[in-house]
């Protein structure tokens, strides 16, 4: 296993995705979802979660979302693009954002 530099690590997650898809997710498939920064890997995202959460991860998928364009009277304006990453813990591990897992 590749070793990363932990102040990088620290940076990788940027915040919990918390919303009805997100919920529905982590019920059904066991999955956290985590917005991440625009450049971080998987093995960065596995590893950082594992970090900071002191969980096992199974796998991580990774989706990027394109800003989408919008109007404020005449002139227009582009939301940032955005990185999801779909992290599945193994069986047994859990993550609850609600009591502050987050330490």
């Amino acid at each position: 296993m590749t070793t990363f530099n932990q102040e990088r690590l620290t940076q990788v997650l940027v915040a919990p995705q918390i919303s009805e898809k997100a919920t529905y997710v982590a019920d059904k498939h066991e999955q956290v979802v985590f917005i991440v920064a625009p450049d971080a890997t998987k093995p960065e995202v596995k590893a950082a979660v594992e970090l900071l959460f002191k969980v096992q991860v199974k796998s991580v998928q990774i989706s990027n979302l394109k800003g989408k364009v919008k109007r404020f009277g005449k002139s227009t304006g582009r939301r940032s693009d955005v990185r999801k990453a779909f992290v599945c813990l193994k069986p047994g591990q859990e993550i609850n954002f609600v009591e502050g897992g987050a330490a």
